[in-house]
């Protein structure tokens, strides 16, 4: 019940997007790892077809009976490795995104990530020779978005730096660029599908960011969605008030901070200006934002 409770309060925390999105992916793999502990140990198998209405099937006729996957693939996956390398890119590129853009333009890149490269992975397995000659084939895995949000944060950020061991420091522009280049030659390998999807997941990071800094939010409508799956786990909140600040023209919450509205103005302007074109009142919002209390 402990466990239980402390999943609950993530998900009723506000611009707690990040390690939503990671917790999601950790429940289902867990859920994943039981179910097939327990099926092997009954020697049924029944594993692989659960699994297959899970993942995004290349075959078209199949796609129809299962429309969902093009959503659930990419919070499935079945290996240890694949799941801590795809979170650990996801938590440290996810935090700049989140830290620049929001909570709901992480979600935004995540899901539109995710759903591009499904769309582009169905496109070559049905129209280019060398993929429709390898058969049909499923696939899952977060990959693809996790690159949308890399080459996102890259495209926001070019010259932030990180830290590499053995390597020390690289601006992200060159470990995206790294990414997508792995990728292209892995068009053609043995995880041919997985590679041509994360392409798909790159090219929206990259149109996600030029089309926010022209003004334009193509994760929009997906922002209702992702309160609909928060609030399964929440608890109606109970009504606030927020009290009309004179002196600003804008509206405080009654412990002082800036209330969400005003926070999502200044997000935008970074979005568009950068963060050194922020006023000093509103980085000082920021900062009374990001308090606990």
């Amino acid at each position: 019940m402990s466990i239980i409770n402390d999943i609950r309060f993530a998900f009723r925390q506000r611009d707690n997007a990040l390690n939503q999105l990671i917790l999601i992916n950790i429940l289902v793999f867990v859920s994943i790892i039981l179910l097939r502990t327990i099926l092997w140990l009954m020697r049924s198998d029944l594993f692989e077809t659960i699994m297959s209405f899970l993942a995004l099937p290349s075959d078209l006729n199949v796609l129809v009976r299962r429309p969902w996957t093009l959503f659930t693939y990419f919070f499935v996956h079945k290996d240890w490795l694949h799941i801590i390398f795809n979170l650990l890119n996801l938590y440290w590129f996810g935090m700049l995104v989140r830290e620049y853009l929001g909570s709901k333009k992480l979600v935004s890149l995540y899901i539109l990530g995710g759903f591009l490269g499904g769309v582009i992975y169905l496109l070559f397995y049905n129209l280019v020779p060398f993929f429709i000659a390898r058969g049909n084939a499923e696939m899952i895995g977060a990959s693809a978005s996790i690159l949308a949000i890399i080459v996102a944060a890259a495209t926001l950020l070019p010259d932030y730096t990180f830290n590499l061991l053995l390597f020390g420091p690289v601006k992200i522009k060159y470990i995206a660029a790294f990414l997508v280049l792995l990728s292209i030659s892995g068009a053609v390998g043995d995880n041919a599908g997985g590679n041509v999807a994360h392409l798909g997941g790159a090219l929206i990071g990259f149109i996600f960011i030029k089309q926010l800094q022209r003004g334009n939010d193509l994760g929009r409508p997906i922002h209702g969605f992702w309160a609909i799956i928060s609030g399964l786990f929440s608890r109606r909140p109970l009504m606030k008030v927020s009290y009309k600040n004179p002196a600003t023209g804008g509206f405080s919450m009654p412990n002082g901070k800036p209330s969400q509205i005003e926070i999502d103005l200044i997000l935008d302007k970074i979005s568009r200006s950068g963060y050194e074109s922020l006023s000093k009142e509103e980085k000082q919002k920021l900062f009374r934002a990001s308090q606990k209390d």
